[in-house]
């Protein structure tokens, strides 16, 4: 594949389910964390994902194991710092959390080998997403607005999917997209979302795209306003739907395509999640066939 994203997924986490098969406990372990659902969803649409993450103890032995059997390709880093990890039961239908383990610190010289492949892979891209991990103590603040500066500055696009303190380091480091919720905004009344949305491109940044849960997403690209009217699916599962987008606005625009039609495809890849059990995932063929279905309708002030 000749199109590829960079996905800085700093500590991916694992995750163990236990759910019911005929009346007994049935275990599934995966590779979990934002960076790798969308890493994934990048795939399924025919971008070769580069996953730049950490792996450290126990847990990130098995990580390391599950994500080489998956389709994305590894940038791996084998650090002291241990990898989260997190226990929930779905044996009555819902999702109940037993045990969650936070990730370790990064040691400053394991977060500079981290960094420097992220610089490189994104570079070699020309695409990159910078994902969040599950734990503030991860990593500094600061290192959000470091790598989106840097990789900006030599031709690499970067999408970022950040809240709070995270998002405010990445946008002053001038991102090419922005994708965020109204809930991390703090705002949902449409003209102060239209006013955050500027107040992000006047970064430098040529889109923000601002998920409204069942509402439809607002996008400000180039300076035009639009909502973004998706397919009305039955939703299984809803988490996982803005990580989705991302992954597809990332792919599109590393496929050559405009902003406009590469936010109708990251739309699509939202939509497609959320009828599936499973975080990040959904068919490439599916959902390139909703973003056809997808309207961008501009929008007045």
């Amino acid at each position: 594949m000749d199109a590829r994203v960079a996905v800085f997924a700093p500590s991916p986490q694992l995750t163990v389910t236990v759910e019911d098969l005929d009346s007994e406990p049935d275990v599934h372990l995966h590779a979990g964390g934002q960076g790798f659902w969308q890493s994934r969803m990048i795939a399924a649409l025919g971008v070769e994902a580069v996953v730049c993450a950490t792996f450290g103890g126990e847990t990130g032995r098995v990580l390391r194991t599950l994500l080489e059997g998956e389709h994305v390709s590894l940038c791996a880093r084998d650090v002291t710092a241990r990898n989260g990890a997190y226990v929930h039961d779905r044996r009555d239908g819902h999702r109940s959390e037993m045990v969650e383990m936070p990730p370790d610190a990064l040691p400053r010289h394991e977060l500079d080998d981290l960094y420097e492949s992220t610089l490189v892979e994104g570079i070699r891209a020309g695409t990159a997403v910078l994902s969040g991990p599950s734990d503030d103590r991860v990593l500094p603040h600061d290192t959000y607005f470091r790598l989106t500066a840097d990789l900006g500055g030599n031709d690499c696009r970067v999408i970022v999917d950040l809240a709070g303190e995270r998002l405010t380091e990445a946008v002053r480091g001038g991102p090419y997209v922005v994708k965020v919720s109204h809930e991390e905004l703090g705002e949902e009344e449409l003209p102060r979302l239209v006013q955050a949305c500027r107040k992000i491109a006047s970064s430098g940044t040529h889109g923000v795209v601002v998920s409204r849960a069942d509402e439809p997403a607002l996008a400000l690209l180039d300076d035009q306003l639009y909502f973004v009217r998706m397919p009305q699916l039955q939703p299984v599962d809803t988490r996982g739907a803005g990580d989705s987008m991302t992954a597809g606005i990332s792919a599109g625009l590393a496929l050559g395509m405009s902003l406009e039609d590469a936010v109708k495809l990251g739309a699509a890849a939202g939509a497609v999640n959320v009828t599936r059990h499973g975080l990040g995932s959904g068919g490439g063929e599916a959902v390139r066939e909703l973003s056809k279905r997808v309207e961008l309708e501009p929008t007045e002030e």
